[in-house]
């Protein structure tokens, strides 16, 4: 069993440093809001007062947090976890921040200083039930030495050096917002043209947007939408996705669009909603929790 510090504990890091416990491994959690550790030290977790004090005697560091900015600061800010590590340890990032976000962190690390990035795929209920899909950007043998750790969450799989993991999530989640935007439309169309929207709904759960629509079908039905996955996350997350593709000189039209639509949701109250609530938005409907 290893030693590691958690930082981090939304609605997503909770479970996973629960899982973390659960498997017997050493932890120790840090979070902004220190009210979020009550439970984890009830599970047997100690909390430590500043990222750096959690990095004391650990063998991995995780980092689970929301946005580029925040790894920044919880990194490199007063009391940041990187001024703490010393040669051996390895950080894991498990944020989606975007490669370019992870790379340069990575860089400005301490020498000695192993950095993985592992970002997942999945929402609470994957993360409570170790059901996530951890893609990894290392090297061979900094992975098969994270791999223990990392198998906890999930199917782990390793898409490239340094890097790639937070790549591939942003890949991952450009075809998952597009997918919901996609259903949100079809579900409009298929209203303009006089469908009931039962059975559009009832087509559709064979079609390309079939899983997705599987998942948020209660959500779209019911016209609420409590969060798994906070709107205002992916359209964060499809904004990084857009900047990337726009730095490489690619233009992703359907990215752009899908971007407006969620961008729109947040604006009219649904940014703290899943973002399945971008359908509500799409369908001229206030979105309900």
């Amino acid at each position: 069993m290893s030693k590691i510090a958690f930082l981090g504990l939304g609605n997503m890091g909770s479970p996973m440093a629960t899982r973390l416990i659960s498997a017997g491994h050493d932890v120790t959690v840090w979070n902004r809001t220190a009210g979020r550790t009550e439970q984890l030290v009830d599970a047997g977790a100690r909390v430590a007062p500043t990222p750096a004090d959690a990095a004391a005697g650990v063998d991995f560091a995780i980092t689970m947090l929301a946005t580029p900015e925040a790894l920044d600061d919880v990194l490199f800010g007063t009391d940041g976890l990187a001024r703490a590590l010393i040669p051996g340890q390895t950080l894991i990032d498990m944020s989606t921040v975007g490669p370019d976000a992870f790379r340069s962190a990575a860089a400005r690390l301490p020498a000695g200083i192993t950095a993985i990035d592992a970002p997942v795929r999945g929402s609470i209920p994957e993360a409570t039930a170790g059901r996530l899909h951890v893609y990894v950007g290392a090297g061979d043998e900094e992975f098969k030495r994270a791999l223990p750790v990392l198998e906890v969450f999930g199917d782990v799989r390793h898409v490239g050096a340094g890097g790639s993991g937070a790549a591939m999530k942003l890949v991952v989640n450009t075809t998952l917002t597009a997918s919901i935007v996609a259903l949100g439309e079809a579900l409009a169309l298929g209203r303009t043209l006089g469908l009931d929207q039962g059975s559009v709904l009832d087509v559709l759960a064979d079609s390309p947007v079939g899983p997705t629509l599987r998942a948020k079908r209660a959500n779209v039905e019911a016209g609420h939408y409590p969060p798994n996955f906070k709107l205002s996350l992916a359209a964060k997350d499809m904004r990084l996705a857009v900047d990337a593709a726009d730095h490489a000189g690619v233009d992703l039209q359907t990215a752009k669009t899908v971007r407006r639509w969620l961008d729109e949701a947040g604006e009219q109250g649904a940014a703290d909603l899943d973002f399945s609530a971008v359908v509500a938005t799409i369908l001229g409907q206030p979105p309900q929790p």
